[in-house]
């Protein structure tokens, strides 16, 4: 059965499509876009979502089989839960709560993130806080054998955010990526929960 849309959403998005007009995005990464704008209703993240070629796909496939989901932060897990529960039950796995003790240099997060990598190296990893751990995913990536179904990588803030945007972006992974300072646990939620709604409906026939 077709995931239904709740009636305040779906004028929403209709007040989405007629203020952002013509675009080149794939009915797929509309889909994200409007999602995201949706849940900030900021316009720019028109501008600001990159997705690799593959990311949609690789994605969808993973969430279909039941791939665990890594987020960096609970407030991400909060955020793609009821969905998750919804549509394919995902394993969700919180990298700060990974790591009670950070390792020497460290942020929690980054400790918890690595650990996770370890023991998922294939999983979905979602980042919508912690720049840092996104910074030392991409440290990983670079030696790793195996590599996630999808990276979404939409930290917030001012200090390793852009620099942890231009590793990812410089990794094979595929990914989808909120360019800029912007971002955030609710812009990241918001992203994968469109992928799981497009997976769901795939699914069933849609």
């Amino acid at each position: 059965m077709i995931l239904p849309i709740h009636p305040i959403m779906e004028q929403s998005f209709a007040v989405i499509d007629q203020e952002i007009g013509e675009h080149n995005f794939s009915p797929a990464e509309y889909a994200i876009v409007q999602r995201v704008i949706h849940s900030t209703a900021d316009f720019e993240f028109a501008q600001l979502i990159k997705f690799s070629p593959e990311a949609i796909a690789s994605s969808i496939k993973a969430l279909q089989q039941r791939t665990p989901i890594i987020t960096d932060v609970g407030m991400v897990k909060q955020g793609i839960a009821g969905m998750v529960a919804k549509t394919f039950g995902n394993r969700l796995i919180v990298a700060v709560e990974q790591a009670s003790v950070a390792l020497p240099g460290k942020t929690r997060t980054e400790t918890g993130l690595i650990r996770c990598f370890e023991q998922f190296p294939e999983a979905i990893v979602v980042i919508g806080n912690a720049p840092t751990a996104l910074l030392a995913l991409c440290e990983q990536l670079s030696v790793a054998s195996l590599q996630p179904a999808l990276v979404i990588g939409a930290p917030v803030g001012f200090i390793s955010v852009l620099e942890s945007k231009a590793a990812l972006a410089k990794t094979s992974v595929p990914q989808i990526r909120v360019e800029s300072r912007k971002g955030g646990s609710p812009v990241a939620a918001a992203i994968l929960n469109a992928l799981l709604v497009l997976g769901w409906n795939r699914e069933q026939g849609y």
